[in-house]
């Protein structure tokens, strides 16, 4: 079986924004997709792809506001 990741290895560095609007972002879009049909394979696909970039997005911002990664 072979698969497309989400990212390749050599992507480019998320650009994160504040901790805060992160954090804010990161909120907004797991209640959005709370309520989604987990017996529908698009919207649990788009629920998890987003939900990997908005994680990500914020560990980044965490890790520039720690100054560090």
């Amino acid at each position: 079986m072979s698969y497309d990741p989400l990212r390749a290895p050599d992507h480019a560095p998320l650009m994160p924004g504040p901790v805060d609007s992160e954090l804010w972002l990161s909120r907004a879009f797991v209640a959005e997709v709370a309520t989604a049909n987990i017996h529908d394979t698009a919207e649990m696909i788009k629920a998890a792809a987003g939900l990997h970039y908005r994680l990500a997005a914020l560990v980044a911002a965490l890790d520039a506001e720690r100054g560090g990664a």
